[in-house]
Protein backbone atom coordinates (compact mmCIF):
# COMPACT_ATOMS: atom_id res chain seq x y z
CA UNK A 1 0.00 0.00 0.00
CA UNK A 2 1.53 3.20 -1.14
CA UNK A 3 1.62 6.23 1.10
CA UNK A 4 -1.26 7.91 -0.85
CA UNK A 5 -3.59 5.10 -0.45
CA UNK A 6 -2.95 4.85 3.59
CA UNK A 7 -3.61 8.69 3.70
CA UNK A 8 -6.98 8.28 2.36
CA UNK A 9 -7.90 5.60 4.75
CA UNK A 10 -6.78 7.44 7.84
CA UNK A 11 -8.82 10.08 6.46
CA UNK A 12 -11.78 8.24 5.74
CA UNK A 13 -11.52 6.88 9.29
CA UNK A 14 -11.20 10.83 10.95
CA UNK A 15 -14.50 11.08 8.93
CA UNK A 16 -16.50 8.97 10.23
CA UNK A 17 -15.63 9.53 13.93
CA UNK A 18 -16.53 13.06 13.22
CA UNK A 19 -19.77 12.31 12.35
CA UNK A 20 -22.44 13.02 14.37
CA UNK A 21 -24.08 10.55 16.71
CA UNK A 22 -26.85 8.72 15.15
CA UNK A 23 -30.69 8.49 17.23
CA UNK A 24 -30.13 4.78 17.55
CA UNK A 25 -26.74 5.90 19.58
CA UNK A 26 -28.30 8.23 21.21
CA UNK A 27 -31.23 5.66 22.61
CA UNK A 28 -28.36 3.63 24.31
CA UNK A 29 -29.50 3.16 27.73
CA UNK A 30 -26.93 4.85 29.94
CA UNK A 31 -25.07 2.54 32.39
CA UNK A 32 -26.78 1.32 35.72
CA UNK A 33 -25.94 3.50 38.83
CA UNK A 34 -26.05 2.06 42.27
CA UNK A 35 -28.31 3.63 45.41
CA UNK A 36 -26.71 2.80 48.91
CA UNK A 37 -28.63 3.22 51.29
CA UNK A 38 -28.15 2.45 55.42
CA UNK A 39 -31.26 0.72 56.78
CA UNK A 40 -32.50 -1.29 59.45
CA UNK A 41 -32.89 -4.80 57.97
CA UNK A 42 -36.52 -5.82 57.06
CA UNK A 43 -37.88 -2.54 56.34
CA UNK A 44 -38.22 -2.40 52.60
CA UNK A 45 -40.60 -4.38 50.52
CA UNK A 46 -38.51 -6.88 48.16
CA UNK A 47 -40.81 -6.18 45.38
CA UNK A 48 -40.77 -2.56 45.32
CA UNK A 49 -36.86 -2.80 45.57
CA UNK A 50 -37.42 -4.49 41.94
CA UNK A 51 -39.99 -2.17 41.05
CA UNK A 52 -37.75 0.57 41.34
CA UNK A 53 -34.45 -1.03 40.01
CA UNK A 54 -36.47 -2.10 36.83
CA UNK A 55 -38.20 1.61 36.20
CA UNK A 56 -34.95 3.32 36.65
CA UNK A 57 -32.15 0.98 35.39
CA UNK A 58 -31.00 1.14 38.96
CA UNK A 59 -29.39 -1.13 41.64
CA UNK A 60 -30.44 -0.69 45.16
CA UNK A 61 -27.61 -1.65 47.67
CA UNK A 62 -28.77 -1.76 51.26
CA UNK A 63 -26.14 -1.93 54.33
CA UNK A 64 -27.98 -3.22 57.32
CA UNK A 65 -27.10 -1.43 60.91
CA UNK A 66 -28.73 -2.93 64.29
CA UNK A 67 -28.95 -0.18 66.36
CA UNK A 68 -29.44 3.53 65.66
CA UNK A 69 -26.13 4.00 68.11
CA UNK A 70 -24.59 1.58 65.66
CA UNK A 71 -25.62 3.44 62.56
CA UNK A 72 -24.42 6.36 64.27
CA UNK A 73 -21.32 4.99 64.72
CA UNK A 74 -21.21 3.74 61.12
CA UNK A 75 -21.71 7.37 59.87
CA UNK A 76 -19.19 8.68 62.36
CA UNK A 77 -15.98 6.67 60.98
CA UNK A 78 -16.63 8.08 57.16
CA UNK A 79 -17.90 11.52 58.64
CA UNK A 80 -21.46 10.38 57.27
CA UNK A 81 -19.73 9.45 53.71
CA UNK A 82 -20.40 6.56 51.80
CA UNK A 83 -24.36 6.49 51.38
CA UNK A 84 -26.31 8.09 49.33
CA UNK A 85 -29.94 7.27 51.54
CA UNK A 86 -29.82 6.83 55.37
CA UNK A 87 -32.31 5.69 57.26
CA UNK A 88 -32.38 8.45 60.68
CA UNK A 89 -34.32 8.77 63.66
CA UNK A 90 -35.92 11.69 64.08
CA UNK A 91 -34.22 12.37 67.42
CA UNK A 92 -30.41 12.70 65.46
CA UNK A 93 -31.95 14.82 62.74
CA UNK A 94 -30.47 17.78 64.89
CA UNK A 95 -26.77 16.48 65.40
CA UNK A 96 -26.90 15.22 61.38
CA UNK A 97 -27.17 18.78 60.15
CA UNK A 98 -24.97 20.27 62.45
CA UNK A 99 -22.55 17.92 61.32
CA UNK A 100 -23.50 18.82 57.93
CA UNK A 101 -24.30 15.67 56.90
CA UNK A 102 -27.89 16.33 54.86
CA UNK A 103 -28.36 17.48 51.85
CA UNK A 104 -31.34 19.16 51.53
CA UNK A 105 -34.18 17.94 49.65
CA UNK A 106 -34.90 19.06 45.96
CA UNK A 107 -39.09 19.36 46.46
CA UNK A 108 -39.22 19.82 42.60
CA UNK A 109 -37.49 16.72 42.12
CA UNK A 110 -40.27 14.68 44.84
CA UNK A 111 -43.63 16.24 43.58
CA UNK A 112 -45.04 13.15 46.14
CA UNK A 113 -43.86 15.12 48.91
CA UNK A 114 -47.72 16.67 49.13
CA UNK A 115 -48.94 13.27 50.54
CA UNK A 116 -46.39 13.57 53.60
CA UNK A 117 -48.75 14.35 56.80
CA UNK A 118 -46.99 18.01 57.64
CA UNK A 119 -47.15 16.90 61.32
CA UNK A 120 -44.59 14.48 61.26
CA UNK A 121 -42.34 17.48 59.65
CA UNK A 122 -43.47 19.18 63.11
CA UNK A 123 -42.33 16.74 65.16
CA UNK A 124 -38.63 16.81 65.02
CA UNK A 125 -37.75 20.70 63.70
CA UNK A 126 -34.74 19.88 61.59
CA UNK A 127 -36.57 17.61 59.35
CA UNK A 128 -37.86 20.60 57.69
CA UNK A 129 -36.27 20.71 54.33
CA UNK A 130 -34.17 17.92 54.58
CA UNK A 131 -36.12 15.00 55.68
CA UNK A 132 -38.99 12.68 53.97
CA UNK A 133 -40.82 11.02 56.99
CA UNK A 134 -40.78 7.13 56.78
CA UNK A 135 -42.52 5.27 59.19
CA UNK A 136 -43.95 6.15 63.08
CA UNK A 137 -44.46 3.66 65.98
CA UNK A 138 -43.80 3.06 69.08
CA UNK A 139 -41.99 1.16 71.58
CA UNK A 140 -42.86 -1.61 73.98
CA UNK A 141 -42.65 -5.45 74.70
CA UNK A 142 -43.62 -8.20 72.64
CA UNK A 143 -44.43 -11.24 74.73
CA UNK A 144 -45.80 -14.81 74.35
CA UNK A 145 -49.60 -15.18 75.76
CA UNK A 146 -49.17 -18.57 76.14
CA UNK A 147 -45.39 -18.77 78.38
CA UNK A 148 -46.09 -15.58 80.92
CA UNK A 149 -47.70 -16.04 84.31
CA UNK A 150 -49.52 -12.88 83.70
CA UNK A 151 -49.39 -10.31 80.57
CA UNK A 152 -46.72 -7.59 80.73
CA UNK A 153 -48.87 -4.44 81.51
CA UNK A 154 -45.72 -2.13 83.06
CA UNK A 155 -41.98 -1.65 82.64
CA UNK A 156 -41.84 -3.07 85.59
CA UNK A 157 -43.08 -5.68 84.46
CA UNK A 158 -39.71 -6.14 82.16
CA UNK A 159 -37.38 -4.45 84.38
CA UNK A 160 -38.54 -6.31 87.83
CA UNK A 161 -39.11 -9.86 86.23
CA UNK A 162 -41.18 -12.80 88.54
CA UNK A 163 -39.58 -15.99 87.97
CA UNK A 164 -41.11 -17.07 84.86
CA UNK A 165 -39.43 -14.54 83.65
CA UNK A 166 -35.89 -14.63 84.55
CA UNK A 167 -33.36 -15.52 82.17
CA UNK A 168 -35.82 -14.95 78.97
CA UNK A 169 -35.92 -11.86 78.96
CA UNK A 170 -34.53 -9.64 75.20
CA UNK A 171 -33.62 -5.74 75.79
CA UNK A 172 -31.93 -3.77 73.02
CA UNK A 173 -28.79 -2.26 73.04
CA UNK A 174 -29.37 1.27 72.07
CA UNK A 175 -28.81 3.85 75.04
CA UNK A 176 -32.10 6.18 74.48
CA UNK A 177 -33.98 2.76 74.48
CA UNK A 178 -32.58 1.33 77.30
CA UNK A 179 -33.07 4.61 79.19
CA UNK A 180 -36.80 5.17 78.27
CA UNK A 181 -37.92 1.76 79.69
CA UNK A 182 -35.41 2.60 82.66
CA UNK A 183 -36.53 6.18 83.40
CA UNK A 184 -40.38 5.94 82.23
CA UNK A 185 -40.81 2.62 84.83
CA UNK A 186 -39.81 5.44 87.90
CA UNK A 187 -42.07 7.82 86.63
CA UNK A 188 -39.41 10.49 84.73
CA UNK A 189 -39.23 11.55 81.39
CA UNK A 190 -37.62 9.71 78.83
CA UNK A 191 -36.06 12.90 77.89
CA UNK A 192 -34.54 13.33 81.54
CA UNK A 193 -31.64 15.36 82.35
CA UNK A 194 -31.54 15.05 85.94
CA UNK A 195 -28.25 13.42 87.42
CA UNK A 196 -30.57 11.68 89.83
CA UNK A 197 -32.70 10.53 87.63
CA UNK A 198 -30.14 8.52 85.30
CA UNK A 199 -28.50 7.18 88.27
CA UNK A 200 -32.08 5.53 89.25
CA UNK A 201 -32.11 4.46 86.01
CA UNK A 202 -28.84 2.86 85.98
CA UNK A 203 -29.42 0.92 89.16
CA UNK A 204 -32.61 -0.64 87.73
CA UNK A 205 -31.05 -1.91 84.55
CA UNK A 206 -27.78 -2.86 86.68
CA UNK A 207 -30.56 -5.01 88.83
CA UNK A 208 -32.23 -6.34 85.77
CA UNK A 209 -28.78 -7.54 84.04
CA UNK A 210 -28.91 -10.87 85.44
CA UNK A 211 -32.16 -11.83 84.39
CA UNK A 212 -31.59 -10.50 80.10
CA UNK A 213 -30.94 -13.65 78.28
CA UNK A 214 -29.93 -10.84 75.89
CA UNK A 215 -29.23 -7.05 74.88
CA UNK A 216 -29.65 -7.87 70.91
CA UNK A 217 -32.17 -7.23 68.79
CA UNK A 218 -34.31 -10.25 68.11
CA UNK A 219 -34.49 -11.46 64.46
CA UNK A 220 -37.82 -11.26 62.58
CA UNK A 221 -38.46 -14.38 61.23
CA UNK A 222 -39.00 -17.92 62.42
CA UNK A 223 -36.08 -18.55 63.59
CA UNK A 224 -36.25 -15.39 66.09
CA UNK A 225 -36.30 -16.20 70.11
CA UNK A 226 -39.75 -15.08 70.97
CA UNK A 227 -41.04 -17.70 68.35
CA UNK A 228 -39.20 -20.49 70.02
CA UNK A 229 -39.83 -19.81 73.67
CA UNK A 230 -36.20 -19.20 74.16
CA UNK A 231 -37.26 -15.19 74.76
CA UNK A 232 -41.06 -14.91 76.22
CA UNK A 233 -40.67 -10.96 76.61
CA UNK A 234 -38.33 -8.29 74.96
CA UNK A 235 -38.51 -4.53 73.94
CA UNK A 236 -39.89 -4.25 71.06
CA UNK A 237 -40.93 -1.83 68.32
CA UNK A 238 -44.92 -1.89 67.21
CA UNK A 239 -44.26 -3.41 63.83
CA UNK A 240 -41.83 -6.08 64.65
CA UNK A 241 -44.20 -7.55 67.17
CA UNK A 242 -46.34 -7.93 64.82
CA UNK A 243 -43.69 -9.37 62.05
CA UNK A 244 -43.60 -11.94 64.29
CA UNK A 245 -47.01 -12.86 64.80
CA UNK A 246 -46.85 -14.41 60.94
CA UNK A 247 -44.98 -17.21 62.86
CA UNK A 248 -46.62 -17.50 66.15
CA UNK A 249 -50.12 -16.02 66.87
CA UNK A 250 -49.34 -15.91 71.09
CA UNK A 251 -47.05 -13.32 70.19
CA UNK A 252 -48.27 -9.77 71.81
CA UNK A 253 -47.93 -6.33 72.29
CA UNK A 254 -48.30 -4.02 74.77
CA UNK A 255 -47.55 -0.35 75.02
CA UNK A 256 -47.04 -0.06 79.09
CA UNK A 257 -48.95 2.07 81.39
CA UNK A 258 -46.26 4.72 81.82
CA UNK A 259 -46.07 5.44 78.17
CA UNK A 260 -43.13 4.46 75.46
CA UNK A 261 -41.64 5.95 73.38
CA UNK A 262 -43.15 7.55 70.24
CA UNK A 263 -40.61 7.26 67.18
CA UNK A 264 -40.43 8.13 63.73
CA UNK A 265 -38.22 7.34 60.93
CA UNK A 266 -37.01 9.53 58.06
CA UNK A 267 -35.25 8.73 54.84
CA UNK A 268 -32.03 11.76 54.47
CA UNK A 269 -30.25 12.01 51.70
CA UNK A 270 -26.59 12.51 52.34
CA UNK A 271 -24.36 15.87 51.09
CA UNK A 272 -21.60 13.98 49.78
CA UNK A 273 -23.97 11.68 47.46
CA UNK A 274 -23.26 11.75 44.01
CA UNK A 275 -26.44 10.43 43.13
CA UNK A 276 -28.74 13.15 44.69
CA UNK A 277 -30.94 13.21 41.54
CA UNK A 278 -31.76 9.50 42.19
CA UNK A 279 -31.99 9.35 45.45
CA UNK A 280 -34.62 12.16 45.10
CA UNK A 281 -36.63 9.94 42.74
CA UNK A 282 -36.06 6.95 45.22
CA UNK A 283 -38.11 9.08 48.21
CA UNK A 284 -40.71 10.36 45.40
CA UNK A 285 -41.21 6.19 44.44
CA UNK A 286 -41.61 5.07 47.69
CA UNK A 287 -44.13 8.16 48.34
CA UNK A 288 -46.42 7.26 45.31
CA UNK A 289 -49.67 5.74 47.27
CA UNK A 290 -49.51 2.94 45.51
CA UNK A 291 -46.85 1.95 46.27
CA UNK A 292 -46.75 3.90 50.56
CA UNK A 293 -49.42 1.69 51.26
CA UNK A 294 -47.89 -1.78 49.82
CA UNK A 295 -44.87 -0.81 51.98
CA UNK A 296 -46.41 -0.02 55.14
CA UNK A 297 -48.41 -3.65 55.01
CA UNK A 298 -45.25 -5.12 54.59
CA UNK A 299 -43.27 -3.47 57.03
CA UNK A 300 -46.58 -3.15 59.80
CA UNK A 301 -45.96 0.54 60.30
CA UNK A 302 -48.00 3.38 60.40
CA UNK A 303 -47.38 5.60 57.51
CA UNK A 304 -47.09 9.49 57.41
CA UNK A 305 -48.61 9.51 53.96
CA UNK A 306 -52.30 10.45 53.91
CA UNK A 307 -52.73 9.45 49.90
CA UNK A 308 -51.83 5.63 50.96
CA UNK A 309 -53.57 5.66 53.93
CA UNK A 310 -56.76 6.04 51.69
CA UNK A 311 -56.04 2.52 50.05
CA UNK A 312 -55.67 0.88 52.80
CA UNK A 313 -57.27 -1.78 54.12
CA UNK A 314 -59.59 -0.86 57.74
CA UNK A 315 -58.38 -3.84 59.27
CA UNK A 316 -54.75 -2.10 59.28
CA UNK A 317 -55.94 1.18 59.80
CA UNK A 318 -57.90 -0.11 63.04
CA UNK A 319 -55.07 -2.37 64.59
CA UNK A 320 -54.38 -0.56 67.52
CA UNK A 321 -50.93 -2.09 67.57
CA UNK A 322 -50.23 -0.12 64.27
CA UNK A 323 -52.46 3.18 65.00
CA UNK A 324 -52.54 3.67 68.91
CA UNK A 325 -55.59 6.09 70.55
CA UNK A 326 -54.73 8.79 71.82
CA UNK A 327 -55.47 7.57 75.27
CA UNK A 328 -52.99 4.89 74.60
CA UNK A 329 -50.30 7.70 73.76
CA UNK A 330 -51.10 9.93 76.30
CA UNK A 331 -47.79 9.58 78.57
CA UNK A 332 -45.21 8.78 75.51
CA UNK A 333 -43.01 10.65 74.23
CA UNK A 334 -40.79 11.35 71.04
CA UNK A 335 -37.22 11.43 72.04
CA UNK A 336 -35.97 14.90 72.07
CA UNK A 337 -32.19 16.30 71.35
CA UNK A 338 -30.27 15.92 74.54
CA UNK A 339 -27.75 18.57 75.54
CA UNK A 340 -23.95 17.02 75.38
CA UNK A 341 -23.65 16.51 78.86
CA UNK A 342 -26.77 15.08 79.06
CA UNK A 343 -26.40 12.43 76.79
CA UNK A 344 -22.84 12.09 77.88
CA UNK A 345 -24.05 10.96 81.54
CA UNK A 346 -26.74 8.49 80.01
CA UNK A 347 -24.28 7.15 77.74
CA UNK A 348 -22.17 6.04 80.31
CA UNK A 349 -24.73 4.46 82.17
CA UNK A 350 -26.02 2.35 79.82
CA UNK A 351 -22.36 1.36 78.97
CA UNK A 352 -21.90 0.40 82.35
CA UNK A 353 -24.81 -2.30 81.32
CA UNK A 354 -23.90 -3.39 78.15
CA UNK A 355 -20.39 -4.10 78.89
Amino acid sequence: MNFRNLFAILLSLVSVLSLPVSAAEKDLPSPQRTLTLLNWSEYLDPELIVKFEQAFNAKLSEIYFESDDLRDDMLLENNGSGFDLVLASGSTLDAYRKRNWLAPLDLEQIPNFKHIDKHWLAAFPAAQGYAAPYFWGTLGIAYRSDLVTTPPTSWMDLLKPDEVMRGRIAMVETSRELMTAALKAQGYSANSTDTAEIKAAEKLLLAQKPYVKSYNYLALSEESALVSGEVIAAMMYSGDALVLQEHHDDIKYVLPEEGGNIWADYLVVMENSRNKDLAFAFINFLNEPENAAQLAEFVYYATPNKAAEKLLPAEFLDDPVIYPSKEALKNSEFHNPLPPRASKKRNLATAKVLK
